[in-house]
C-alpha cells in the first residue's frame, strides 16, 4: 500500500519519468514509435501538475495524447512531399529504361551482358551479334530486358 500511496503522491513525475523512459526506449529499438509515447507520457505529467486526477483519467489522458500523438504524425509524414533529387537511388534497374547502348557481346540463348554506368548488367532478348544497338524496354529484378533498335 506505500507504494501505491507513494505513486499516487507522485503522480506527475511519475509520468515525467515514464515518458523519458519511453525516450531512451527509443534509442534502443528505433521506430519512431515511442517518442510519441513518451511525448505523451511528459504532457500527461505536466497537465497532472496543473490539474491533479485520479489514476483511470491520468490514464485516459494518457491514452488519448499518444494515439493522437501518433496520428497527428502519421497524417503529418504522409502529407509531405516524396520528391527526391535522385529519385532512381535504390531502383538502379528501373534508371536504365529508355537507354540506348551497343552490345559488347552477342546476346545468345536470351541472355547476355551489357555494360551500363560502372556496371555490368544480365540482359534478356532476341539473339542478336555484338555490335548491335539496342535499347532497355524493361527489367525483371537485375535482369534487364532489351529489344534491337
Amino acid at each position: 500500500m506505500a507504494i501505491i500511496a507513494f505513486l499516487s503522491a507522485n503522480a506527475p513525475w511519475g509520468w515525467i519519468i515514464a515518458g523519458l523512459v519511453f525516450l531512451a526506449l527509443e534509442l534502443l529499438a528505433p521506430g519512431v514509435f515511442l517518442v510519441w509515447l513518451g511525448v505523451a507520457g511528459i504532457a500527461t505529467g505536466l497537465i497532472v501538475f496543473v490539474q491533479p486526477m485520479d489514476w483511470p483519467w491520468q490514464w485516459l489522458l494518457f491514452a488519448v495524447l499518444s494515439l493522437a500523438s501518433i496520428f497527428a504524425w502519421l497524417r503529418w509524414s504522409r502529407s509531405r512531399s516524396g520528391e527526391s533529387d535522385r529519385p532512381y537511388l535504390n531502383r538502379r534497374a528501373e534508371r536504365y529504361i529508355g537507354h540506348e547502348a551497343v552490345l559488347d557481346q552477342p546476346i545468345s540463348g536470351g541472355f547476355g551482358r551489357l555494360p551500363l554506368g560502372d556496371t555490368i548488367w544480365r540482359i534478356s532478348g532476341p539473339d542478336l551479334p555484338a555490335g548491335r544497338r539496342v535499347r532497355v524496354i524493361g527489367y525483371d529484378g537485375a535482369v534487364l530486358q532489351v529489344e534491337p533498335i
